[in-house]
């Protein structure tokens, strides 16, 4: 294996891992805004956690902002627009890009 190989195996790897990474900051971001948007839809426990997967799921499956555009039409009859949930969701999106691993 050449020095070239190892090199390009190397950075294979490091791309893989950011990309895991990534994921896991943006599944744990979406789940902390499930969390809160449920709590304003009167959700709590099961019920709750169901609703934060419910939005990782519209966001693995969908378009980028199918997760966003769930809350947006969810909440629309508890008083929070889109403005809000915007603030709220980029705020969470960097509380856990600084959490740790």
């Amino acid at each position: 294996m050449t020095s070239f190989d190892r090199r390009e195996e190397a950075f294979e790897a490091k791309f893989a891992h950011d990309e895991e990474n990534a994921f896991k900051v943006r599944a744990h971001a979406l789940r902390m805004l499930g969390l809160w948007a449920a709590d304003k839809l009167g959700e709590t426990g099961k019920a709750a956690e169901d609703y934060a997967r419910s939005l990782i799921d519209a966001d693995i499956g969908g378009t980028p902002e199918a997760a966003f555009n769930k809350l947006v039409l969810d909440l629309s009859g508890c008083g929070v627009d889109a403005k809000q949930i915007r603030e709220k969701r980029d705020a969470l999106f960097a509380t856990a890009q600084r959490a740790p691993d």
